[in-house]
């Protein structure tokens, strides 16, 4: 078969083209109809019974069970409301209020507030009070708790710290934990990401599941030795960020250009499951260790479905790995009900004109001017992002009232967005949904700011909160898929990576904010916040736009990506054709077996 030759095999009584030209002009941007991958995956099925069963099991299985994983230790470690225990009520009549009144000192909340001190008590012996009409309370010196802590068990009967102390001189422990996870995201992030462009996305994802089901069940046992407690949930999110990425860029890569936004609905959906299903679970069993065991040993047990893991066809190409890309295709034929009757040598011959370009790890997406600067966008949005949605969510769990519910309405509001962001991405583009959502999301904070004062406007915060996570989420939803569409195949997991690098090195800062907010005043994190958000709305906008354009494969066509898009315009899709029509028959699920 010549170089210049057009491959073709006749498939269900149509003829596909496979070896249709793909090496793209140097000046412009290829659609997804110009891609030879997409021609090959065709054969096999594109948008089948396989990529069903992957999306359903991997894409959103695995990202419901890992989001409770993750994301339970935030609830497990909430701090309740606390004070010093006094020992005497039990020789009185007095009320628990009134008993704090007289025992505990005052002090002032992140509102400005007045209410009874967390950490500090009258230096009494309450116990030997015998006249308490005549005892003055504003004589006392003020000391540390002596007794240790009373906590308020309306919601919890126990936290990890409400059962380990983990208050007043160790408040901090708590704020640690979040901080540790945070850098051990960026260490994972950068050993895993670019592991997984150099050994493949499989064996990165079965790491990933592994640690972080190991990281998590280690820690529920060693809460009574800090050090080790801290060590293990650092393990936990070491491989966090790679056990949602790695399966979503199999999904992308092995299915439609059309399915891309419905792949990241899977995996957003199941996010999103997974974090409304944690604080009602929470609510009914009231304890943090069963709550714990329950919410972890889920991503572990997805094992089990390990025979459709595949290694993505389009990465083993990238690495000239064309015996093996072959298999992987007759698998997903195999499931899909079709005959994949390519042999390698015919693969060979279309893939031949392609140069592997060398790569250099994270330092290639900066090899270019327009790669550096989608590079550096991508990455301070997913920064704003992270920043925004650990501060709001941490956030929500220490505001006033039931913790469940404020983490609950934080939760669910992200499935509506998840839907909004993908019509608004497939409608007017990755590029206008992102940036419109950022200045969205910065307007939103100036009546927080206004109102976070006064305790009567409570319901109204956590509203303007709940919304902002809202958009957070549509933010999110499409930076994620932004991501996915600009990074080459040979650097697309690293990219991704450093993008979460990037966010959780910045995103170290969220505990923090909160610890600023819930201690000194409520409004600094919106300030900060607002801020983010305003910078974002603007660095959005000169992102290039990447719905309806074909996955670059080769660093030169990333960075080439969009050099003739127009800055005022929005994405048109490209036209359809006869063999697209019968392609797009081909696929329907009713051909199916």
């Amino acid at each position: 078969m010549g170089n210049n030759e057009m491959s073709s095999e006749k498939q269900n009584g149509s003829i596909v083209d496979v070896g249709q030209s793909h090496k793209g002009k140097d000046d412009e941007t290829t659609t997804s109809e110009e891609d030879p991958f997409q021609k090959i995956m065709e054969k096999a099925g594109n948008h089948g019974r396989f990529q069903l069963l992957y999306n359903i099991i991997f894409v959103m299985g695995l990202s419901m069970a890992g989001a409770m994983c993750y994301m339970n230790i935030i609830l497990a470690l909430n701090i309740p409301d606390h004070w010093c225990t006094v020992p005497g009520r039990e020789q009185t009549n007095f009320t628990l209020d009134e008993w704090r009144r007289i025992t505990l000192p005052t002090s002032k909340d992140n509102r400005g507030a007045e209410k009874y001190s967390s950490c500090q008590m009258f230096d009494v012996n309450f116990t030997e009070i015998d006249d308490w009409q005549n005892w003055n309370s504003t004589s006392p010196n003020v000391t540390a708790c002596k007794n240790g802590w009373s906590y308020d068990r309306t919601w919890y009967d126990d936290t990890i710290p409400s059962q380990e102390n983990w208050v007043c001189t160790h408040d901090l422990y708590v704020t640690n934990v979040f901080v540790v996870g945070r850098v051990t995201e960026v260490a994972g992030s950068f050993l895993l990401g670019q592991m997984g462009d150099i050994f493949g996305r499989r064996v990165v994802y079965y790491i990933s599941v592994v640690f972080c089901s190991i990281g998590r069940l280690s820690s529920i046992i060693t809460t009574a030795h800090y050090e080790w407690f801290l060590a293990f949930s650092g393990l936990a999110a070491l491989t966090i960020n790679s056990l949602f990425q790695s399966p979503q860029i199999i999904g992308m890569e092995i299915s439609r250009e059309q399915d891309r936004s419905l792949i990241a609905i899977y995996q957003s959906f199941g996010w999103s499951i997974g974090t409304t299903l944690m604080p009602l679970l929470f609510w009914w069993l009231r304890k943090w260790a069963p709550f714990m065991w329950i919410t972890t040993i889920p991503t572990a047990l997805v094992l089990i479905f390990s025979k459709y893991v595949i290694e993505s066809p389009r990465w083993l190409i990238s690495k000239k790995r064309f015996g093996d890309a072959i298999r992987q295709f007759k698998k997903i034929a195999r499931i899909n009900g079709r005959q994949f009757d390519m042999s390698e040598k015919e693969l060979i011959t279309i893939y031949m004109s392609t140069n592997q370009e060398v790569t250099y790890g994270i330092a290639s997406l900066f090899s270019g001017w327009r790669l550096a600067r989608n590079t550096c966008i991508m990455g301070f949005s997913w920064c704003v992002v992270a920043v925004s949605y650990f501060t709001l969510v941490l956030f929500s769990s220490r505001m006033q009232g039931n913790p469940f519910l404020n983490f609950l309405m934080q939760s669910i509001v992200e499935i509506p967005a998840y839907l909004l962001g993908r019509y608004l991405g497939d409608k007017f583009g990755r590029r206008f949904t992102n940036s419109s959502s950022f200045f969205v999301s910065f307007l939103a904070c100036i009546p927080l700011i206004l109102l976070a004062t006064d305790e009567k406007y409570e319901f109204v915060i956590m509203g303007l909160a709940a919304f902002i996570k809202f958009l957070n989420a549509v933010t999110f939803f499409t930076a994620s898929l932004q991501g996915m569409e600009i990074y080459p195949t040979c650097m697309r997991q690293t990219g991704i990576a450093l993008g979460t690098i990037l966010a959780n090195a910045v995103g170290v800062v969220a505990p923090y904010l909160v610890y600023l907010g819930t201690t000194v005043d409520i409004r600094s994190p919106y300030y900060i916040l607002g801020v983010l958000f305003f910078i974002g709305a603007v660095a959005a906008l000169f992102l290039p736009e990447t719905l309806h354009k074909k996955l670059p494969d080769t660093m030169e066509e990333a960075r080439n990506f969009g050099i003739h898009d127009k800055f005022f315009s929005l994405p048109k899709a490209p036209p359809a054709n006869a063999a697209d029509e019968t392609t797009e028959k081909l696929n329907q699920t009713k051909y199916a077996p």
